[in-house]
């Protein structure tokens, strides 16, 4: 049971000024686990979950239907396990989990609630009014993981099918629904994927996994899935695969991906400020940590470039030639001086702002500030030492405070992309710096900054905000902006900007102006097709490219050997040179590699449409995939040998090398660790390698 009561505060202003409304929820204690559940788009609504343990029938909620003005309060039939979910579309529809295991649904905002069905383990909304849900039969969800039923009702519980026997997790992403199904001999897993909400099933071609390895989908889309796949023993990397646009075949893009098990963490990282970039960490055989950037989707990874004007650290083998490497989620995990992971926002062409070093790996010491304004291509040093920063006005302001122990009264901002810095003293007196705040979406012209006075027992906590509209005053105009080419590296070559398939010319704000883009800010952008080169296609299945090579070339242990995989029940037989268009891409003409897939006219059980079958399966095809978060899979701990299945009973044997155990960064001297108290690390993660998490 908690004691006293939570304090709300409300702000119509950007956060110049607060109204306490503690009132409007009769001083009750929220559950801060729970959080506040925004409602979807700009609905306006918000659910509070209350703290009243005591009560024997169930808990209690606080709803809003006008952005906080007013709550109403409302009992519950049931004690809710986690927060309570919006239905995507629909504001008014809500789902919730009781701690019984009940999955209850409301139709009105939580004024009435309707039990639907018991011992249910994990539900989520699916597309229109579906609601997707595992169920246990015997004991309890942890007792029957393996043994669960997956099932869908699309009439808010007055029907239900089941669409999956022997589930220990399901999960969506995109337009794809995953499920991991546990294999009859009750060791391994392997996932299947649906592109129609459960009706029909296959299996995606990947690596089966032991139980000290783990999947986790590192990001998908409607077309796309990056997937890394966990090596065998506590080596800490693993390989990233992509798939193609059924989420099916899958190709291999990086090796050597960091994804520590006792860590649970990744730097991969996706650049929002651009298509097709994304940004991580691999781990060298020496166990140094060094960060790769993919600009066409994982294609083909590439060292960051060395920032202009700077000199290689410690860790270069040479003063001159070195990389940049970015400091993200793992740096974060093992308390390195680093306040905040890397940051880019949609409506901020180009720019991309994050902590690293120049060096020939990542460095354990202080970090320094970096920007690119082109996606990642270049970078510049944008601020001496750790900071916190934020992107307001769409990339026309950006601000940062100093990380430090010390008490602060200065803000820096920058009108021209980080390139110039003023300094604005904000406070008279100090104040212990906590955090940076903005408006979500990078458009507002306003910033709060929140910390406190005093000390431990006595803070007395203060927020200030700055209106920057103030100093930029002015709107910007047609002259206030230039055509930007994205992409481009040699302006003399006609595929300069090509990626995946086409180029886009943006509308960009020039450095030099001062003004203010505004709310109403729109992203204006020009694509053209472009011819298709090799660049246009991933490695095929059974293909890969060694590190910084752009030639496709076949995996050692699958040369001789068919490659045969089940699509929608029928074998198939791959016959390709190496190659495969990028899902999404749109290049016309230019070349073409030859792939074909022939149908073999052969029945295999890579699908369950009738969940029966699957539970009765005998096919010997662990192969697997899943999506949105970490799948961990069981298989006998110390083997080194993964034996990796395609349809037709052939069967591939991977052997994989054993790394040495990666040395704790947080043991090196004259390391800065962060201030305790600093909440620069995730909420929490995982550390248990036969868990999947679907989420």
């Amino acid at each position: 049971m908690s004691f006293g009561q939570s304090k709300l505060y409300r702000s119509e202003d950007y956060g110049k000024s607060f109204k306490d409304i503690t009132s409007l929820i009769n001083n009750t204690f929220i559950r801060t686990e729970f959080g506040m559940a925004i409602g979807p788009e700009n609905s306006g609504k918000v659910i509070l979950t209350g703290d009243i343990s005591g009560s024997s029938r169930g808990g209690r909620i606080f709803r809003s239907s006008d952005f906080a003005k007013n709550f109403v309060q409302t009992d519950l039939p049931f004690h809710p396990l986690v927060q309570i979910t919006y239905h995507p579309q629909n504001s008014d529809c809500l789902l919730a989990l009781s701690t019984e295991n009940g999955l209850w649904v409301s139709k009105d905002f939580g004024e009435k609630w309707e039990e639907i069905h018991k011992s249910v383990c994990l539900a989520k909304w699916g597309a229109n009014n579906t609601i997707f849900f595992t169920t246990y039969l015997n004991n309890s969800c942890k007792a029957d993981l393996g043994l669960l039923e997956l099932k869908k009702t699309s009439d808010f519980g007055k029907t239900f099918k089941v669409i999956g026997t022997k589930i220990y997790s399901f999960g969506l992403g995109g337009r794809f629904l995953f499920a991991s199904v546990m294999t009859e001999k009750g060791t391994t897993r392997r996932i299947h994927v649906s592109l129609d909400q459960g009706e029909t099933w296959n299996m995606a071609q990947l690596p089966s996994v032991g139980h000290e390895q783990f999947y986790s989908i590192l990001a998908a889309n409607d077309d796309l899935v990056f997937m890394h796949v966990d090596e065998p023993g506590d080596t800490g990397f693993g390989t990233i695969y992509t798939s193609d646009d059924r989420g099916i075949v899958y190709s291999k893009s990086l090796e050597r991906h960091l994804y520590t098990t006792t860590g649970g963490e990744t730097d991969f990282t996706n650049v929002t400020s651009l298509r097709g970039i994304y940004i991580t960490s691999v781990l060298s055989e020496d166990n140094s940590i060094q960060s790769v950037i993919t600009f066409d989707r994982g294609g083909e990874w590439v060292p960051l470039r060395k920032p202009k004007n700077t000199t290689c650290d410690s860790t270069a083998r040479s003063k001159e030639e070195c990389s940049l490497h970015i400091h993200a989620s793992y740096s974060i995990s093992q308390k390195l001086n680093v306040p905040m992971a890397p940051l880019s926002e949609p409506n901020a062409v180009g720019i991309v702002i994050a902590h690293g070093s120049v060096g020939g790996a990542i460095s354990v010491m202080s970090p320094d500030v970096y920007i690119s304004d082109d996606g990642g291509y270049t970078w510049a040093r944008m601020l001496e030492g750790p900071h916190h920063y934020a992107i307001l006005d769409s990339g026309g302001l950006i601000v940062a405070i100093e990380h430090t122990s010390q008490p602060v009264n200065v803000i820096e901002f920058s009108t021209d992309e980080g390139q110039c810095w003023y300094k604005y003293t904000f406070s008279k007196d100090p104040i212990f710096f906590t955090g940076l705040a903005s408006e979500p979406g990078a458009r507002s012209m306003n910033v709060s900054i929140w910390g406190f006075r005093g000390n431990f027992l006595s803070r007395k906590w203060v927020s200030y905000t700055i209106d920057f509209s103030e100093l930029l005053s002015r709107t910007c105009e047609d002259k206030d902006y230039t055509i930007w080419l994205a992409h481009s590296s040699d302006p003399s070559d006609p595929s300069d900007g090509c990626i995946l398939g086409y180029k886009e010319q943006y509308r960009r704000l020039r450095k030099s102006s001062v003004c203010q883009n505004g709310r109403d800010y729109m992203v204006t952008k020009q694509p053209s097709i472009c011819p298709c080169t090799l660049e246009d296609f991933l490695c095929d299945f059974g293909y890969y490219r060694p590190e910084n090579q752009s030639v496709c070339v076949e995996q050692p242990e699958l040369k001789g050997h068919d490659l045969e995989f089940c699509l929608y029940g029928t074998q198939e037989l791959l016959k390709t040179s190496g190659y495969r268009k990028i899902p999404g891409d749109k290049c016309s003409g230019g070349e073409s590699p030859s792939r074909e897939e022939t149908n073999m006219k052969k029945k295999c059980t890579s699908n369950f449409l009738n969940p029966s079958q699957l539970a009765a399966s005998t096919s010997s095809t662990p192969i697997i995939l899943a999506v949105v978060a970490v799948l961990l899979v069981t298989a006998v701990a110390g083997v080194l040998l993964i034996k990796k299945y395609v349809c037709g009973g052939r069967f591939l044997v991977h052997r994989y090398s054993v790394l040495r155990q990666h040395a704790e960064a947080n043991g090196v001297e004259g390391m800065d660790a962060l201030d305790p108290g600093t909440p620069a690390g995730k909420g929490g993660y995982h550390d248990d390698s036969d868990e999947d998490l679907l989420e």
